[in-house]
């Protein structure tokens, strides 16, 4: 045990899987360990607060049973583990039940908890507050960040709002129209004025994602394409080590558009994002484009056959045209 590592560093390092565990067993595990190491809230039927206090960084984060389960390796929610190994304190909001409608956390047992803590002046303690969350969860991130002025906001591919007045071109979310959107905490881009500077990121291939991040017109929201990410965002920066250090930074009070280019660079190893711009470059007849993408993966990974074939085709394409392929040392650059 390291002196500097914490007792909540080394229980969560050593935490039990509860990834397979139905959904009810899930609740309890999490209730268990939260108990154990800081404080579990049932906030009505569908939701819960987890605060684990290690002081003086607060890490606020929205979840729900399926994103924690599916894109951690233990099942935990993804701001609590991340908080919790770095030792930073985290406010885990949890969406339990299988409701779909509940990821946004569009409920008065949401709005009076939060209501509690400006009460209580919880956010006052901490030097550094944080709110994360992606897709409806990073519309709660936004919404409630309201609560801790000062605070940086970090959404991925958020909704401004599903209100049908201002977001009826978003048709994704059907049984979300009898939701209330226009009430307290309602529509995130004004509730993030009072953050130090928030961060909106997004792909602008995705059409609903891209006008939803034109709503948060603010001077102090970076706005941060992220070209060929997906309908989930979230999930890709996960699996290529993105996000880590995008939240460490921000927690640190560090974080601004040079820190996630740098973080997102990361994509240039990640096969998922490779495939897809090969995808992109083969479709747009771009050969030259397709050859240096080819080679550039070709020369970093033993087995790619997917590659290899288009690779083989760009270049005969190439040498139709009479046109010469550069040498090994020309780097690939990707479209901006």
């Amino acid at each position: 045990m390291s002196q500097a590592d914490t007792e909540l560093q080394n229980a969560i390092r050593d935490v039990q899987d509860i990834s397979d565990l139905p959904k009810d067993e899930w609740a309890e595990a999490l209730e268990e360990f939260s108990e154990a190491h800081g404080h579990y809230e049932p906030l009505g039927e569908h939701f819960a607060a987890v605060f684990l206090d290690e002081k003086p960084r607060l890490l606020v984060s929205f979840d729900t049973f399926e994103q924690a389960t599916e894109r951690n390796e233990k099942g935990y929610p993804t701001g609590m583990m991340l908080a919790a190994k770095h030792g930073w304190s985290s406010l885990t909001l949890l969406a339990h039940d299988l409701d779909p409608n509940d990821r946004w956390f569009r409920s008065k047992s949401v709005y009076r908890y939060f209501d509690r803590l400006v009460d209580e002046g919880f956010f006052e303690d901490f030097d550094q507050v944080v709110f994360y969350g992606a897709g409806a969860c990073g519309y709660a991130a936004a919404a409630y960040s309201v609560v801790a002025p000062g605070a940086t906001v970090i959404a991925i591919a958020p909704q401004a709002t599903l209100d049908g007045r201002l977001a009826s071109w978003d048709r994704r979310f059907p049984k979300t129209r009898r939701m209330d959107f226009s009430s307290r905490y309602g529509f995130a881009p004004n509730m993030v004025d009072g953050a130090e500077k928030a961060f909106v990121l997004y792909d602008p291939r995705v059409s609903e994602d891209a006008m939803h991040a034109a709503l948060f017109n603010r001077p102090h929201v970076t706005r941060i394409p992220c070209r060929l990410f997906g309908p989930d965002p979230e999930y890709e920066m996960i699996e290529m080590g993105a996000l880590a250090p995008i939240l460490e930074a921000a927690i640190e009070g560090r974080l601004d558009q040079s820190e996630i280019t740098r973080a997102l660079r990361k994509r240039r190893d990640h096969m998922g994002y490779l495939r897809r711009l090969l995808a992109e470059s083969a479709s747009g007849s771009r050969p030259y484009q397709t050859a240096l993408l080819c080679r550039y993966v070709l020369n970093n990974r033993k087995y790619a056959p997917r590659f290899r074939k288009a690779y083989d085709h760009a270049l005969a394409v190439l040498e139709e045209k009479g046109v010469s392929f550069p040498d090994l040392n020309e780097p690939f650059h990707e479209k901006a």
